[in-house]
């Protein structure tokens, strides 16, 4: 989930600077989400990759790096809590 979180957030900032390889490189991640309903939209703004698409990218750019944050923090409490060297209790 953190890794697909950054993958998320690096592709994102690849699409920002809105040159060919950005358009065309969103163009041809976003087909892929074609497959789920709705998404496609909701990612978008449309059934194209235009200027809703573009602000909507920056936006999550911005957000996703807390939400990792966040995440990591609770992955990093929780193994604190659990204990990560011997789960199983073997000695």
């Amino acid at each position: 989930c953190i890794f697909l979180i950054f993958i998320v957030t690096a592709f994102m900032g690849y699409v920002l600077p809105w040159g060919q390889m950005s358009f065309w490189g969103a163009t041809v991640i976003t087909n892929l989400l074609y497959f789920i309903p709705g998404l496609i939209n909701w990612v978008c703004g449309g059934f194209i990759i235009n200027d809703p698409t573009l602000k909507r990218f920056f936006v999550l750019h911005f957000i996703f790096p807390f939400i990792a944050l966040a995440i990591v923090f609770i992955h990093i409490f929780f193994l604190h809590i659990q204990g990560s060297t011997n789960p199983l209790g073997y000695d």
